[in-house]
């Protein structure tokens, strides 16, 4: 059986599971000393592999290019509309998730128990957004940067620093000499593909890891406000997956003239494959195959621009960042300033970037997102249970983010077919 039914029917059991319990004397009890624990482990493991994660990703993904040439003409332009539309995605959430404001239909009374539950954390992050608040205007663009990279490695808070790090030490891999370069490259590759199967590892044990949490949340939620919540949290998500679909069909229009009909059924396998897998890296074979046989694009320009897509461009977990970290906000009664919510776009733009193109990676980046803001990590709760059914439809949204910014370069550099030849070959 496919993970993602495995997860669903774990997420239903919770929920059948609490619901029985919550009408028994014992039933809180037992689920608090013997199930609970088990929820909080699987949400200790996502923290865990977070900051190797990020590491291993962009160092990686940034050495990959070999080149610092490479960067020019087609590098920065693929870059650059990787960039803009990440930006644009993580906007549109936040557009959407300030309007619909699913967190605000949880009751006063849920909102206070939730407090009481993670009070200690909440009381933390409140004093650190305003510790925040307090310095100067520059102090976030000081913080990037770490005086210590050890010492920014052992606080999950700090994984702007450690995103910084790996880009700069990606960019130092590309400027020696390749042959010395090689022993370094050859051991993050091998790093990187072991934080992979460790992911891996972690989202075999989700289903019981979302059947603690969502058992928990039954039994500790006094009302059914907050399954309401839940679901217009997921409606306002697929919305702005939904809208970013549009944008790049409108894209596709404008600059390449390709019938945004054509593109969605050229990219259509691709999109398959990527919602069945959850994976970007994983579909990119077939994303390959579907840019250059149905959408025109040339080769040179799709094994270019897929693969770095795959590692950064990630605007359906954008999308998902910024709906999720408002969503818990609101669930836990913060009040987000315009300074927090314009930190969150910067913050989930580079989150997203350094996201793995693999299941479940963008609830791991979400911890970085959370932090930054001064959003009580503990809100992950609210939303890991329902998560991997709206990875899948994230993924859809990256595959097709993807194949859209490779027809884009490819018009831009004269190597994209007219749409009228294409079905010829």
């Amino acid at each position: 059986m496919k993970l993602h039914w495995k997860i669903i029917i774990g997420m239903v059991a919770g929920v059948v599971f609490g619901l029985l319990m919550s009408q028994t004397s014992f039933g809180s009890e037992f689920i608090k000393d013997w199930i609970k624990p088990f929820g909080t482990i699987f949400i200790n493991l996502l923290k865990l592999i977070a900051m190797p994660l990020i590491l291993a990703s962009l160092i990686k993904g940034i050495s990959d290019l070999k080149d610092i040439s490479k960067l020019s003409t087609i590098g920065t332009r693929t870059l650059g509309v990787y960039i803009c539309t990440t930006v644009l995605a993580v906007i549109v959430g936040l557009v959407l998730v300030n309007i619909v404001q699913p967190g605000n239909s949880i009751k006063e009374e849920t909102r206070i128990d939730l407090v009481q539950e993670y009070e200690q954390g909440v009381l933390e992050k409140q004093q650190q957004a305003q510790k925040q608040s307090e310095s100067g205007p520059l102090q976030p663009l000081v913080d990037v940067v770490p005086s210590n990279i050890f010492d920014a490695t052992t606080n999950n808070r700090n994984m702007l620093q450690v995103i910084f790090f790996a880009i700069f030490f990606g960019i130092g891999m590309i400027l020696i000499p390749p042959k010395q370069a090689k022993p370094v490259k050859d051991f993050f590759d091998g790093f990187n593909s072991i934080i992979l199967k460790l992911i891996d590892l972690i989202m075999l044990s989700a289903p019981y890891g979302v059947f603690a949490l969502l058992a928990t949340l039954v039994v500790e939620s006094p009302s059914i406000d907050l399954f309401i919540a839940l679901g217009m949290y997921s409606l306002t998500l697929i919305i702005g997956l939904g809208i970013m679909i549009v944008v790049y069909m409108i894209i596709v229009k404008f600059v390449t003239n390709t019938n945004p009909i054509s593109f969605m059924n050229g990219v259509s396998a691709a999109q398959l494959l990527g919602f069945s897998t959850s994976s970007s890296a994983a579909t990119l074979p077939v994303t390959m195959d579907c840019v250059e046989k149905n959408l025109g694009v040339d080769k040179e320009i799709s094994s270019f621009v897929l693969p770095i897509g795959a590692t950064i461009n990630m605007d359906g977990t954008s999308v998902y960042q910024a709906v999720a970290a408002v969503f818990i906000a609101q669930a836990f009664g913060l009040d987000l300033s315009l300074g927090a919510q314009l930190g969150i776009i910067v913050t989930a733009s580079l989150a997203s970037i350094g996201a793995a193109a693999v299941p479940s990676a963008g609830i791991v980046m979400l911890v970085i997102v959370l932090g930054q803001a001064g959003i009580p990590e503990a809100g992950l709760a609210l939303i890991i249970a329902v998560d991997r059914p709206l990875d899948m439809c994230r993924t859809i949204v990256n595959v097709t983010g993807d194949a859209a910014v490779s027809m884009v370069v490819a018009k831009s550099v004269g190597k994209l077919k007219d749409p009228k030849d294409v079905n010829k070959n």
